[in-house]
């Protein structure tokens, strides 16, 4: 008996438990008053702010998640969202305050203020406020060393101010938190950020610390493009052309669709060697094998022309113009040539009539990730701060056939 007793016992202590538990979990005694946690996230107007939010309607979400606050003064999320949500809306001195005022609350455990640091750090990065968000992060990190969205913002930051090498110390440590999955991202960030280096010390004509930076850009991601561009020149500018040429011939097979990128190199590395009949023979290999590479055909075309044979560089011209009526580089070309001709009505009717529907575009390449647009191909998008992320932005002409649009592109389209 005594020992049931006992086991009774013990099983309403734990139960008593459970209880006191439960309730400490729901209720919190603010001033003197016992607060229902719940109360908040049942409330109509936290459901209406969360159905505001996600239709885009942030003024009407913040109306309805200040009445849900009220509810529960001392909510830290609630604030804290709040507070995410006036930065969202360009009202950045109001956000700092919300979050300065979360920072000043007693018994903030070390992940709440963590998570508030965080916020008033994306806070000063939205108001240009460069040295305070550096500092806002790293105090982040003081308090959670594996803080991926302090890191990564950390890394933007450093990137805007070109601050390369710390950008790679800092990518090196999300490399390591992140593991093998994020691996192929990390690597690819890497080698752009061995090409930034690169340039640093080819414009500080250091050129064989220049040259080790992007073969150890090239080692981390094989496909980055700018890294070969750049140590062919290096390679020009100590003299070994041959070795320049080979590199830019490498960056055409590891990126047909980019080229383009290398033909200027490669047409005067050609010519300074005297095997001009290179650069054409490279052009005509490029467009065999890719219908639609209009830029191949523009080089070969300006490379013709060069050669005083204008005739046989507009007919090169108007091929070009078939698969992008819509280029104005291919429109200028023309335009010269003809002049050359001394505009011969034929050819000028001809050209009238392929360029009839055409719009020129004046900023093909578009950002994948933010849809940022620009005149020139870019390798950082300097609104999303992401690399390699543009691609040239093309209307399909209707003589296209899908087998001719390059991957690439294709997503665009």
């Amino acid at each position: 008996m005594q020992d049931a007793g006992w086991l009774v016992g013990v099983l309403v202590a734990l139960l008593v438990g459970l209880a006191a538990g439960k309730a400490w979990e729901r209720y919190k005694l603010v001033e003197g008053r016992w607060i229902d946690r719940r109360r908040v996230r049942q409330s109509p107007h936290f459901i209406l702010g969360l159905n505001y939010l996600v239709a885009g309607q942030v003024d009407l979400a913040i109306e309805e998640l200040e009445k849900a606050a009220r509810l529960d003064p001392g909510a830290l999320e609630l604030r804290l969202v709040l507070g995410n949500l006036y930065r969202e809306k360009g009202q950045v001195g109001r956000a700092i305050q919300e979050h300065q005022a979360l920072l000043q609350r007693p018994r903030l455990n070390r992940l709440e203020h963590a998570n508030v640091q965080l916020c008033l750090g994306l806070d000063y990065r939205r108001g240009g406020f460069v040295d305070r968000a550096v500092a806002a992060f790293t105090d982040v990190l003081k308090l959670d060393p594996q803080n991926e969205a302090a890191l990564v913002n950390l890394e933007k930051l450093q990137e805007d101010q070109h601050q390369w090498q710390e950008a790679y110390v800092t990518r090196q440590r999300l490399a390591q938190i992140a593991g093998p999955p994020d691996q192929p991202k990390s690597q690819s960030i890497l080698a752009f950020l061995e090409n930034e280096l690169g340039l640093q010390a080819l414009k500080a004509n250091h050129l064989d610390e220049a040259a080790r930076r992007f073969e150890a850009a090239i080692d981390l991601d094989g496909s980055v493009v700018p890294a070969y561009l750049h140590l062919g020149d290096v390679k020009a500018k100590q003299g070994d052309v041959p070795g320049g040429m080979a590199i830019w011939e490498r960056s055409i097979e590891v990126s047909p669709d980019r080229a383009y990128l290398a033909l200027d190199r490669l047409e005067q590395a050609y010519a300074g060697m005297g095997a001009s009949h290179r650069f054409a023979e490279l052009c005509r290999k490029l467009t065999a094998a890719a219908p639609r590479e209009w830029r191949a055909r523009l080089a070969l075309a300006r490379h013709i022309t060069a050669l005083g044979q204008p005739s046989r560089a507009l007919e090169l011209l108007f091929d070009a113009l078939e698969h992008n009526p819509h280029a104005l580089a291919i429109h200028q070309a023309i335009w010269n040539t003809l002049s050359l001709l001394d505009l011969p009505k034929l050819l000028v009717a001809r050209y009238i009539e392929v360029t009839r529907q055409s719009v020129f575009y004046l900023d093909p390449h578009v950002c994948l990730r933010c849809r940022y647009r620009s005149t020139e191909l870019l390798w950082q998008c300097p609104h999303c701060h992401e690399w390699n992320t543009f691609v040239e932005e093309r209307i399909t002409p209707a003589t296209d056939t899908e087998a001719e649009i390059p991957a690439s592109l294709a997503q665009t389209l």
